[in-house]
């Protein structure tokens, strides 16, 4: 049986967020990692709107926090002693291709398992496909993928110890209750002369 007791979420936004919630519930240690530093207890806190008892708006679920602002942050992250890696930053210039064949490694002490729900482009395809099939991490399941979509006979749809799912993982029930939620949400902020959340920050690229 695998034992997973650290997990480390490379994008602790919303959707890291909710990663928390639950597998802090498992027991995990939780360490966060984002692109940009949250050095402090109120850099750590999310602006963006979150429906009641979902995600950590506080912050107060990581034991550690790291930046991937520079390559020695990152690295320092993933050599945290991680038992499972989920990736869900979104993909700029800076993020492109960040887990490649060195990160990988820095996850073998563990054997870390990988799940890539971010996009595709941030992972090194044949990088992160000569980790699993050398053992270097325990397993990966991707919900996106480069390219996507995969065309058949792509080296992925035969590498071992991988799970490949169609970029479905933000599908739920309540998707679209929710887009309206935030709609509301901003209807009212906007109307008392308050800044709006959940904002793309061109100079950010997300």
């Amino acid at each position: 049986m695998m034992q997973l007791d650290s997990d480390g979420i490379l994008g602790y936004g919303a959707v890291g967020r909710q990663i928390a919630r639950v597998v802090k519930a498992l027991g995990m240690d939780i360490h966060a990692c984002n692109l940009h530093p949250r050095l402090t207890p109120e850099s750590r806190v999310d602006e963006t709107y979150t429906p009641a008892g979902l995600g950590d708006p506080e912050g107060a679920f990581p034991s550690k926090w790291f930046s991937a602002e520079n390559t020695e942050g990152l690295h320092e992250f993933l050599g945290s002693g991680l038992d499972l890696l989920v990736i869900t930053i979104p993909l700029t210039e800076r993020s492109r291709g960040i887990i490649s064949r060195r990160e990988l490694a820095l996850l073998a002490k563990n054997k870390a398992f990988v799940s890539n729900i971010g996009r595709g482009e941030v992972v090194v395809t044949d990088d992160l496909i000569d980790a699993l099939e050398e053992g270097t991490i325990r397993g990966a399941a991707l919900d996106v993928t480069d390219p996507e979509p995969l065309p058949d006979g792509h080296r992925l749809w035969s590498t071992k110890n991988l799970f490949i799912s169609p970029h479905v993982s933000g599908n739920s029930y309540s998707y679209a209750r929710r887009v309206f939620e935030v709609l509301r949400y901003n209807l009212i902020r906007m109307s008392e002369g308050k800044e709006l959340t959940n904002k793309v920050d061109k100079s950010k690229g997300y």
